[in-house]
């Protein structure tokens, strides 16, 4: 903005100085803040456990209820908090009692035996889930 000059009410001619604030730094201060912001949340969302999924045809990227995760290293996360296997119950229980869905998507690596992943669904039956899914990713060809 500029400064701009109004006629004074004294009648000899000489003009006052009226100044106003330039917010157009400040609204380019808020805009590389926001986007420092959007850049940041997206790297911390992506910091979770890297879980390869098994592929399948047709995956659903957006699973709703709680999701118990499975590393390669046989670590067990509930809604991305790590639980011991002694405490399974107990949070898994807590989780699908918060949740709106009591449904329960486990997301197993590759790695991850067959067994350790059925005594998870079993645990998840006796938390109280009504429902279980499997999650998957789709094929990197199709």
């Amino acid at each position: 903005m500029a400064i701009s000059s109004l006629p004074s009410g004294d009648g000899d001619g000489t003009d006052g100085i009226v100044a106003e604030i330039n917010i157009t730094p400040l609204t380019d201060v808020f805009l590389v803040l926001l986007i420092i912001f959007m850049v940041t949340a997206s790297a911390i969302q992506s910091q979770g456990k890297n879980v390869n999924l098994p592929e399948a045809a047709i995956a659903d990227t957006s699973p709703q209820g709680v999701t118990v995760t499975v590393t390669k290293e046989g670590l067990v996360q509930v809604n991305d908090v790590t639980v011991p296997d002694s405490q399974l119950v107990a949070v898994l229980t807590a989780a699908l009692e918060e949740s709106r869905e009591k449904f329960v998507v486990l997301r197993g690596d590759r790695q991850v035996l067959l067994g350790q992943a059925v005594n998870i669904l079993d645990v998840a039956q006796q938390a109280g889930a009504r429902g279980i899914g499997l999650a998957t990713r789709k094929p990197r060809g199709g």
